[in-house]
């Protein structure tokens, strides 16, 4: 049987912050030509991009014409221009995820709507399109108010315990998602290429700074039953053939104090909740991302090593040019992995990097973790 040639295409990336950073290290290693459009003249992927465009990800005539440029486009934000990808796909342009998928993922509303209509276990929710609906809702109370559109990294969502919340809600179409009581919070990663090849990771835990609404700490192997496990990873699985996913899927989920999942939100590419892949499983997050994309085979899933992932914050009081305290200390340790996303300027609770703390024992990687936590600060100087 002859073999099949592979020509590394084109590809596109819309957004150069750190996920993108990341994607563009494995796509050195496939020779893939890469291009970068973001509107941050000193983002993370600038230096490392075959070429790089200064512009909004969010314009329609900018998101075509470099669009024009590549075979292939891809993401590592949501908040894109779908028009243009739309028109793009009509003229030939492979987009991966393609605009359906972002349009729904842009629409926490639609996004819930599909779970509901697609059997994929969620909250309790209503939407509404503005605040003086809230008091028909009152008997749903506590819940959590999430912008439809627009939200992202812990923006756009309030909690509403009491009708005395009311006045701090969001006028603007939202959707109003019962509060769950909740043991865990969980998220599988999953891919799926055009061929139909599906694979999901390790379910892993996340722990979330609660001010900031963002992931502080993530543990995997994550706490729980094998057969809960079992379940996650195919609800996980589920969810991408049901939107007829092309590249990865970060799906987090609430494991409730009676044993339910509950799907909270998707992302359809890289997500923070599999950083710890790089170091921690065979094939990581951003290789597999790749692979889905170009319809190459899947890569191995498994997890090689015990892991905990710190990400690393701007500290709340700091902003400007970024200095990084604890650094050596924390590099002194074994098994400890550390990725600085290439961002001058912090700001409070900023992404700034992530490091990743492998071990045979994970509560020997959780206590390293502890310290790279309390040592390791992005601060301004």
């Amino acid at each position: 049987m002859q073999s099949e040639h592979f020509t590394a295409p084109r590809l596109g990336i819309l957004g150069g912050g750190q996920l993108g950073r990341m994607l563009l290290q494995d796509a050195i290693n496939l020779d893939i030509n890469i291009s970068v459009l973001d509107p941050d003249p000193e983002s993370p992927c600038r230096h490392l991009a075959d070429h790089f465009e200064t512009g909004s990800f969010k314009d329609y005539d900018t998101v075509y014409r470099f669009g024009k440029t590549v075979d292939i486009l891809t993401v590592e934000i949501e908040h894109v221009n779908v028009d243009a990808l739309e028109a793009l796909e009509k003229e030939g342009v492979i987009v991966r995820p393609s605009s359906r998928i972002l349009r729904l993922v842009q629409d926490k509303g639609a996004q819930k709507i599909f779970y509901r209509t697609n059997g994929i276990p969620t909250a309790e929710f209503h939407l509404i399109e503005h605040h003086e609906e809230l008091p028909g809702h009152a008997g749903l109370l506590p819940v959590m108010q999430k912008l439809r559109t627009g939200g992202y990294d812990g923006k756009g969502v309030t909690p509403l315990r009491t009708v005395t919340d009311f006045t701090n809600a969001f006028n603007a179409p939202s959707v109003l998602e019962k509060m769950v009581d909740f043991d865990k919070e969980l998220a599988v990663i999953v891919a799926r290429n055009r061929s139909g090849e599906c694979v999901s990771y390790p379910a892993v835990e996340m722990e979330f700074n609660p001010e900031a609404n963002l992931v502080e700490l993530l543990f995997c192997p994550a706490g729980i039953t094998l057969d809960i496990e079992k379940k996650a990873e195919e609800i996980a699985r589920r969810l991408a053939i049901a939107i007829e996913l092309e590249g990865v899927l970060a799906v987090e989920m609430f494991l409730t104090k009676t044993g339910e999942l509950l799907v909270n939100e998707m992302a359809p590419r890289p997500h923070n909740s599999g950083h710890a892949t790089i170091e921690a499983n065979v094939t990581s997050q951003y290789e597999q991302h790749l692979r889905a994309v170009l319809n190459l085979p899947l890569g191995d899933t498994r997890l090689l090593t015990p892991a905990v992932m710190v990400n690393i914050l701007g500290e709340k009081s700091a902003e400007g040019r970024v200095v990084y305290v604890g650094l050596r200390e924390c590099l002194s340790m074994s098994g400890v992995h550390l990725h600085l996303y290439g961002k001058r300027n912090t700001k409070p609770f900023r992404k700034m990097g992530h490091v990743t703390i492998c071990d045979n024992q994970l509560t020997n990687a959780i206590q390293k973790a502890k310290v790279v936590q309390q040592k390791l600060k992005a601060t301004a100087s």
